[in-house]
């Protein structure tokens, strides 16, 4: 089995902002970036036996907003498959209400995040009452870290340090944090090592081969390749070509002395239950 661990949901360009798309470009080369969802297009280019976890996105301040309903009514297409994560933006009025509808009425099974998109810093003692309630419900908790191509989003709310406070504070949380929090890749794998519910996905990084090489050697080094989870970032990339992407990153390395990354456990990374480390699924 494969779980994609960051997979979105969303009507393109409905659900963005006109500023939104044309900051995305930046993200292309100056191109605008089609983010387009057709779930058809998703399980073409995935293995039958993946298991793919989807949420929208929810931040104001950078453009972005796809409420919940949509999501779960893109889960009931394919129940068995499909795990949906509601999305908060603790910025605006009513979020706390917005969480126990996402969590309680609609059967949503995780939290995302965008702190720096909508914000706000996520060790900030006002949203508290965010992980109490991941923590008493068991609701793991998937967060964009890493860079960004909206400027108007503080990049400071995005490093990984600021969940060390949150770590310590609600130790039972299980927190994903996105893309390996890359360009702060060490960072990151310093938050992993040091808390034992604190994990990484590597979605939407196999693009930057030798960045992504560098980022899975700081792992290999520190020792911390069972807290990687696999993501795609769909409709960034999707499946397959991330899974090629990652078996790959070794070939780069014929003719020189540089040290090969752990083949077994690229393919462990690739094949990891996740859904069972996470243990998502509580609904009451």
């Amino acid at each position: 089995m494969i779980v994609d661990v960051h997979s979105h949901a969303w009507l393109y360009p409905k659900h963005f902002t006109d500023d939104f798309r044309r900051q995305a470009a930046r993200a292309r080369a100056g191109r605008e970036v089609d983010l387009t969802v057709r779930y058809e297009d998703y399980r073409r280019n995935a293995p039958l036996e993946t298991k793919t976890i989807v949420f929208g996105g929810k931040a104001r301040l950078s453009g972005l907003w796809v409420d919940d309903q949509f999501i779960a009514d893109y889960v009931a297409h394919d129940p068995d498959r499909l795990i949906g994560f509601m999305s908060l933006d603790p910025t605006v009025p009513q979020w706390e209400n917005e969480m126990h509808h996402g969590h309680l009425e609609l059967g949503l099974r995780g939290i995302k995040l965008m702190p720096m998109y909508a914000g706000f810093a996520p060790d900030d003692r006002s949203i508290d009452p965010l992980w109490q309630y991941a923590q008493r419900h068991n609701l793991p908790v998937l967060l964009h870290t890493g860079t960004t191509f909206v400027a108007q989003a503080p990049i400071e709310y995005t490093l990984p340090r600021r969940l060390d406070q949150v770590a310590i504070r609600y130790p039972q949380v299980r927190i994903i944090l996105a893309h390996l929090s890359h360009p702060y890749e060490g960072e990151c794998v310093a938050m992993i090592r040091k808390h034992p519910n604190l994990f990484a996905d590597i979605s939407a990084l196999f693009y930057r081969p030798f960045q992504l090489y560098h980022s899975l050697m700081l792992v290999q080094e520190y020792g911390v390749w069972e807290k990687l989870l696999f993501g795609t970032d769909y409709p960034f990339t999707t499946v397959n070509a991330t899974i090629q992407g990652l078996r790959s990153l070794n070939n780069m390395l014929a003719g020189t002395a540089l040290p090969r990354l752990d083949d077994q456990q690229i393919d462990k990374l690739i094949h990891r239950d996740s859904l069972t480390l996470l243990q998502s699924g509580e609904t009451t």
